[in-house]
């Protein structure tokens, strides 16, 4: 008997797993925070024998260098990656052994990177698994347009037959494992479902369902922003990351807030968007801790600037510097828990901001209405006379702004409060529109 079990990482959008029998195990892509991993294989009372990446990722830190020293595990990792430390490379064909009766099979599937190779869980070598990184994902596939401008299309259509690769050669009742495809920016689109069965995607993946020509046009078509820190990811994991410092960050009062406000750094406040709305320190940024934390906070913050994290508690603290470990955040330079009570000096008023609904600003009409959605999100609809700057590339668009208040959408909310937090903070009048934009039209808001 085997087991696999499935753990999450939601705020990247990311799964990796621990498959093994009865005494031994393997670790498939494991994130920065190894213990995680470690707890999963203590509770089954198994080794973890073997570690192995399917491929070099982008869009989070790998803990296999770690978690493979940490428990003396063998470190596998596709022969065709270029890295700097050692391991035992993997080629398509080879066979890592698991446990008694089981096995993983390194299949070949360039097109998420070059070198992408899925493993294949076979017991008494009948296959039962596939764990297919950012290949064959559930209804999509991995995007290809991560490593190389000029290598994309041509990755594209690898990506295509690879996906054919495996759907041509494992049974029906395989299942799907991915890596990526519930939230992260590496897959093309969004997982259709929860799990899937080789034999589903035949009928469902559009890799599968679609020629060729027709799903490379689509797919290069449909192709989304890359994550700024995406760049800076896969670098770290090809040199070979360093152990992860989860150990809390030094406690900052109100008067080393304001000098590292007033120095420029980053001052981010966890806490929930009305929370935030209501009360806050000046000059902070809002990034709730509920929600994509580290993608969007590696993806705006420039790379290496000093970062200060507040919480409403130290479990809050505690979970956000473990997501943004895992995007290579590695220390928060400071942070303080409480609210702006404990964060002002004495008698010093926090700053706030309005919040709406879409039927609010049909009632005002305002001036400004800012669209911070991506351009790919803006193309299917959007507020007629409204202007956009995708929130990505909001710091440093703020002057193109115009005076007097400014409202500022996105698709439900949580994006909206960025934005407005970002010009709270530059000083404009923000209104943060928290509604979903489906609401917009019966608001009586013309939408294009």
């Amino acid at each position: 008997m085997y087991f696999v079990e499935t753990i999450e990482t939601p705020g990247l959008g990311n799964r990796h797993y621990l498959v093994g029998g009865s005494t031994a195990a393997v670790a498939v892509d494991p994130p920065r925070d190894i213990d995680q991993v470690i707890a999963a294989a203590a509770r089954r009372g198994v080794r973890i024998a073997r570690v192995v990446e399917t491929h070099v990722h982008n869009d989070y830190v790998s803990g296999g260098l770690e978690l493979a020293r940490v428990t003396g595990a063998e470190y596998v990792v596709p022969a065709g990656a270029r890295v700097s430390f050692p391991r035992t490379p993997v080629h398509d064909g080879d066979t890592v052994a698991v446990d008694e009766g089981l096995t993983l099979l390194a299949v070949a599937t360039p097109g998420h990177t070059p070198h992408h190779t899925a493993y294949v869980l076979r017991e008494t070598g009948a296959p039962v698994a596939a764990f297919t990184g950012g290949s064959l994902l559930i209804g999509t596939v991995g995007r290809p347009d991560l490593v190389e401008p000029r290598l994309t299309e041509e990755l594209a259509r690898a990506q295509h037959a690879s996906a054919h690769r495996l759907a041509d050669t494992l049974p029906d009742a395989t299942a799907v494992l991915p890596t990526h495809g519930f939230g992260s920016f590496c897959s093309s689109a969004q997982a259709t479902a929860d799990s899937s069965t080789v034999g589903e995607e035949r009928t469902a993946n559009e890799a599968l369902v679609k020629d060729a020509d027709t799903f490379v046009a689509e797919l290069l078509a449909a192709l989304d922003d890359v994550p700024a820190y995406y760049a800076h990811i896969g670098p770290v994991n090809s040199f070979g990351p360093a152990p992860v410092d989860l150990t809390p960050p030094a406690t900052a009062g109100h008067a080393a807030l304001a000098d590292r406000l007033s120095a420029g750094e980053w001052v981010v406040d966890l806490r929930h968007r009305v929370a935030f709305a209501e009360g806050h320190v000046p000059g902070t940024y809002n990034f709730e801790a509920d929600g994509q934390l580290a993608t969007y906070l590696a993806w705006l913050i420039p790379w290496g600037k000093p970062v200060t994290l507040l919480a409403e508690s130290p479990a809050q603290l505690a979970d956000a510097q473990r997501e943004l470990a895992r995007v290579g955040i590695d220390r928060p330079a400071a942070a303080a828990t409480g609210g702006p009570a404990d964060w002002l000096p004495s008698g010093a008023a926090p700053a706030s901001f309005r919040r709406a609904t879409f039927a609010g600003l049909a009632g005002e009409h305002p001036a400004a209405v800012l669209d911070v959605r991506r351009d790919s999100e803006r193309a299917g609809r959007r507020i007629a006379g409204s202007l956009h700057i995708p929130l990505h590339t909001l710091p440093g668009r703020l002057a193109e702004l115009p005076d007097g208040p400014v409202w500022v959408h996105c698709a439900g909310g949580p994006r909206a409060a960025i934005a407005a937090s970002f010009l709270d903070a530059a000083g404009h009048e923000a209104v943060a529109v928290d509604d979903s934009l489906d609401h917009a039209g019966a608001a009586g808001l013309t939408l294009t």
